[in-house]
């Protein structure tokens, strides 16, 4: 196996490991999985992907989530992140399915608004625009070493509260349904997720972020903010553009993404599978008490 590195400090390319070779081979996984650790984003070019191997990949590193409520795909182990609708045809601009894609575009860790939060995301690659719609990546841990030892001792022990509804209100205030806002309340996390398996500390923080707990309302958004624009400077950001047979692995505790725009006139297609971060040792250290 060899690493091709792709971003400012993180982010590399895997060469001479398929994702079938991480599902049936241990050595394989072990590779991959200490790649993961380091680089935080981990990308496989040129796959045969479908949805069985997308799924026997993800095993490899844990329990799969559900997809969440009022989701494409709600209760299965995929999400699709499409402007497609059921009967082939394009979702209009104002269709609820493009408001989800637009909330996508927000800065975000996936399911840091659950209970159990997320470990890692796969997302493949089955439809790609001509322009457009590119996945942006900067990592939290380099933004959490690039503090100084004051501010780190500020954070150390704060808490956010996150919830889905934060980063939805902020495109519509109905693209949640009232069923969505009672399955998924507001949730606790340390601002700071301790990485055991490398000893590393990254800033836990997203557009799901509402609030920090002890601080007014005026206060805590401003220091959300600054954390966030601080961490995705134009200079940090590692920007992929998609190409048929690309699989991109991605830690969910020391990154932050986003999807980019792309014209609604061209069909986009990605599937995601979701890690979950339910068995992992460092879950308890992000609990607040």
């Amino acid at each position: 196996m060899r690493l091709l590195s792709l971003g400012p400090r993180f982010a590399s390319e895997v060469r001479g490991v398929e994702l079938i070779d991480v599902a049936t081979n241990d050595a394989a996984y072990r590779a991959v999985r200490e790649a993961f650790e380091e680089h935080s984003v981990i990308l496989f070019r040129n796959q045969e992907i479908n949805d069985d191997v997308q799924v026997a990949f993800s095993r490899a590193f844990g329990p799969l989530e559900r997809t969440k409520v009022g989701s494409l795909c709600a209760g299965t182990l995929y999400v699709h992140i499409t402007n497609v609708a059921a009967n082939t045809t394009l979702v209009a601009e104002t269709d609820r399915q493009a408001l989800a894609n637009r909330a996508n575009q927000l800065w975000h860790t996936d399911s840091s608004f659950k209970g159990t939060p997320a470990l890692a995301s796969v997302l493949s690659a089955r439809t790609i625009p001509e322009d457009g719609g590119e996945t942006e990546f900067v990592s939290t841990r380099l933004a959490w070493d690039r503090l100084s030892e004051a501010q780190r001792e500020e954070l150390r022990d704060l808490v956010a509260v996150h919830s889905y509804a934060t980063s939805r209100d902020k495109i519509d205030p109905a693209l949640m349904t009232p069923v969505e806002r009672a399955a998924l309340p507001p949730v606790r996390w340390r601002l700071i997720w301790h990485n055991p398996a490398n000893a590393r500390d990254a800033l836990y923080i997203a557009s799901h972020a509402a609030a920090i707990e002890g601080m007014d309302a005026g206060r805590s958004q401003a220091l959300l903010s600054r954390l966030i624009d601080e961490a995705t400077e134009t200079s940090h950001v590692y920007s992929h553009r998609w190409r048929a047979g690309d699989v991109i692995l991605w830690d969910n505790r020391a990154t932050m993404h986003r999807g980019r725009p792309w014209p609604g006139t061209q069909a986009r297609l990605m599937v995601r599978t979701t890690i979950s971060a339910r068995d992992i040792d460092g879950l308890d250290l992000v609990r607040p008490n």
